[in-house]
């Protein structure tokens, strides 16, 4: 390719503001250049909630969107997943403290299928049934969350503390927590998909009565 047909194809590319959801207020996430608006669909765009609400305290949550809309000169995305660093899940284990996981995959009010994974830490070493039972509790207060909120709902509940501050309030009555963290929350399917799965399961339900 000539000098020449490089540079016209440098020029031929447009840029694309790429803009949050609107439950962010529609911010700034960047950039993305491409020669053809299509090429733009499904980019992800990683930020931090420090960027966001312009407060650096906040650098430890991770945001990551997907652009699913293209406009003449802006990319509009949805939220797939909020996750916490690394480096901070790390800085809150304590030798001699219980570390509680939990993985929940729930369905929001208008049919979004989302897996959520709560941490509690506690202030020393719990039992096995202490920490069955924040495990259960975690996993309760979770599910009773998404029954009761729509997706953009609890994405805000877990994004802005809301949802770990109350399982924290409440599992702290079975041991002594020193905090509680939702330390991922992923987007894993649309109400669309959501309804083409239970219409297969359905089919193949179906099929195995005739069968019978």
């Amino acid at each position: 390719m000539s000098e020449r047909s490089v540079s016209r194809a440098k020029q031929e590319k447009r840029w694309y503001t790429v803009l949050a959801p609107e439950q962010f207020d529609r911010q700034e996430l960047g950039e993305t250049p491409a020669d053809e608006p299509e090429k733009v669909y499904d980019r992800t765009i990683e930020t931090t909630l420090g960027e966001l609400n312009n407060n650096a305290s906040e650098n430890n949550t991770k945001l990551t969107f997907k652009i699913t809309d293209v406009g003449s000169d802006s990319a509009y995305t949805e939220f797939v997943e909020h996750s916490l660093t690394r480096d901070y899940l790390r800085s809150l284990v304590r030798r001699g403290a219980s570390k509680i996981e939990a993985y929940v995959t729930v369905l929001t009010t208008d049919d979004y299928r989302v897996q959520i994974q709560p941490v509690a830490f506690t202030t020393k070493k719990a039992d096995a049934s202490q920490e069955k039972a924040i495990r259960e509790q975690m996993v309760q207060m979770i599910e009773e969350a998404a029954e009761e909120r729509s997706f953009e709902e609890l994405i805000d509940s877990v994004v802005e503390g809301r949802l770990s501050s109350g399982i924290y309030g409440e599992a702290k009555t079975i041991y002594p927590l020193r905090r509680v963290e939702i330390q991922k929350a992923t987007l894993e399917a649309h109400p669309e998909e959501v309804a083409e799965e239970e219409a297969a399961s359905v089919d193949v339900d179906e099929d195995d009565v005739a069968a019978d």
